[in-house]
């Protein structure tokens, strides 16, 4: 048999039928020891491109940012040189710059242990 381009090879599959098709995907996948199923991502998602990738991943790193530090800036330094290894000035100048990150790229309980400090202090907090 004479080597096809693969613009007759696209022609010859023109003119199968659906069953013929199917048929010749299941003896090409025996025959290579390949599969053409597609990816199942890509398949569970057909609507939402985005959505698939956001719940395949879930997020293990999170940043604790100081929005604001309230009518109570003492304790909020106090739990920020608590939190971090600020000496007291630096402490003091983070809170004063807020919106500012406190920790970042810390696991999902400590971002919440320091959240809950930090709003017991008066802050208001975000987890990113």
């Amino acid at each position: 048999m004479a080597k096809l381009s693969t613009e007759e090879l696209l022609g010859q599959f023109k003119e199968l039928t659906l069953l013929e098709l199917s048929e010749f995907v299941k003896a090409f996948e025996e025959e290579f020891g390949v599969t053409a199923a597609a990816p199942v991502a890509v398949a569970a998602a057909p609507g939402a491109p985005g959505a698939a990738a956001e719940e395949a991943f879930e997020q293990d790193e999170f940043d604790v940012v100081l929005e604001a530090a309230g009518d109570k800036k003492i304790q909020v330094i106090k739990e920020v040189r608590g939190l971090t290894s600020l000496g007291l000035k630096e402490a003091k100048d983070l809170v004063e710059s807020a919106p500012k990150a406190i920790l970042e790229k810390v696991d999902k309980a400590a971002a919440e242990k320091a959240k809950e400090a930090l709003e017991g202090a008066g802050a208001t907090v975000t987890v990113k």
